[in-house]
């Protein structure tokens, strides 16, 4: 049976991030990809120009008639932007029994704020809702309260903070450690996990962490153990990047190829 997966997230009228991103990775994954937009941005592959957040209202009512209707198999939450937004979809997913992928959509690749600052303790509160939350090495230091981690010992120790305030995993990307490599690291339970993988010399990489999360909840929803779904998509989104040379979208930071298998035996 093919899992509905649903995206809570902004939109991205480039198509690289967002809930443009997350339908992609959760059709390319295997899912049936549903979304609740919570709001609009005007960007592209070199920056965010304006942001409109959604009324709470309203994002709790796109919420509440997917409810009404359709089985929700695993939830990918991004962008929030407010507390008010924030509190509006932890309430309209109270009591939903399906994994819940949080990933703390704070600030854009190209270094504009995604999330008011004054959301961040908000955020903070639904953690434990989530089954697994899926930072950045920036995003994890600010839910902590801590210095950015620059090395494995400090991901360890934020990762074990992260879990320590609720949810029952923590995906940490790595991707911003010095050096060649490019590690993530799990932690489930009394369990740390680290995840390798090559750091890919690309410009290519708008909207990685809304795939990975998007990657991640569908593997979920289908049913995969969360070590194996955190396997899973970190090798789908390495070749999504890998892929990108395919495509030839903007002149910033280029989106990743998230139909790179489906592609693949096209001609040019």
């Amino acid at each position: 049976m093919i899992p509905n997966i649903l995206s809570i997230a902004g939109s991205d009228p480039s198509g690289g991030a967002g809930v443009q991103a997350d339908i992609k990775a959760i059709s390319a994954c295997g899912g049936y990809a549903m979304a609740a937009i919570t709001a609009l941005t005007a960007q592209n592959t070199q920056g965010v120009s304006a942001v409109r957040m959604v009324e709470p209202e309203m994002v709790a009512a796109q919420i509440a008639a997917i409810r009404a209707d359709i089985r929700i198999d695993a939830v990918k939450i991004g962008m929030l932007g407010t507390a008010p937004i924030i509190r509006a979809v932890a309430d309209a997913l109270a009591g939903l029994a399906a994994p819940i992928v949080l990933d703390p959509v704070m600030v854009a690749k190209s270094g504009d704020r995604l999330l008011e600052a004054a959301a961040v303790e908000a955020l903070r509160a639904v953690l434990p809702r989530a089954e697994v939350v899926t930072p950045n090495l920036p995003e994890a230091a600010d839910l902590v309260r801590e210095t950015e981690a620059a090395d494995r010992a400090a991901m360890e120790r934020q990762a074990r903070a992260l879990l320590a305030a609720g949810p029952r995993g923590v995906l940490l990307k790595g991707g911003h450690l010095p050096g060649g490599e490019s590690p993530d690291l799990l932690a489930e339970g009394d369990r740390l996990v680290w995840l390798p993988g090559p750091r890919l010399a690309s410009s290519r990489t708008h909207g990685t962490g809304c795939t990975l999360s998007a990657a991640l909840a569908t593997f979920l929803g289908r049913g995969l153990p969360l070590a194996r779904a955190a396997a899973e998509a970190k090798a789908y989104v390495a070749a999504a990047i890998a892929g990108a040379g395919a495509l030839s979208v903007g002149r910033g930071f280029g989106p990743t190829h998230h139909f790179h298998a489906l592609f693949k035996d096209l001609s040019a």
